[in-house]
């Protein structure tokens, strides 16, 4: 059994479609952070001027101190906003390359059996234990791999609904907080 020209350029074209995957959902992540932090900067920019402007407006201590306490919320909000913002865009970018692994894997799972059931027809008599527990210990692989992308994806909605909820959680007192 030999390997074939026409094999390594099969296997060389996925592992540079691979690669271009997992560097063009990078290159998208990194680009959507950076219109988040950008975006984030010039708003934090633009607020420092309009409350210093306010802050100078200020006739006596009590007002002076009244607006500083009023830019609290906004200022919580916008954090909040920022945070999310990032935590999904890395939400997304795993996704990317989760599918972009999930695919590899099972590239390299076919190929394998495919080369499993090559060598065992070539193979000597008797062989086809040896073949028959490899092939065993690939699914027992693929099922363990099954399981934890499974859990993963269970703690990740988990973290989702925990960041979702403490979000509400912080709203809810800064407006409490403003209330009073």
């Amino acid at each position: 059994m030999y390997v074939t020209p026409e094999q390594i350029q099969a296997a060389n074209k996925a592992n540079v479609e691979a690669l271009l995957a997992v560097a063009n959902a990078q290159f998208s992540a990194f680009e959507k952070l950076a219109n988040i932090g950008a975006t984030a900067v010039k708003g934090a920019f633009e607020d420092s001027i309009a409350n210093a402007r306010a802050l100078m407006s200020a006739k006596d201590v009590q007002e002076f101190v009244s607006l500083q306490n009023s830019f609290a919320q906004p200022a919580i909000e916008k954090a909040i906003a920022y945070s999310k913002s990032v935590y999904e865009v890395a939400t997304e970018a795993n996704g990317e390359l989760s599918k972009v692994a999930e695919r590899r894997v099972a590239e390299w799972n076919e190929n394998f059996v495919s080369l499993l059931d090559k060598v065992s027809k070539n193979a000597p008599a008797g062989s086809d234990v040896a073949v028959a527990a490899v092939k065993s210990m690939l699914a027992a692989g693929n099922a363990a791999y099954d399981n934890f992308t499974k859990v993963t994806k269970q703690a990740t909605e988990i973290a989702e609904a925990n960041v979702q909820a403490a979000t509400e959680t912080v709203k809810g007192l800064a407006k409490a907080k403003k209330a009073a």
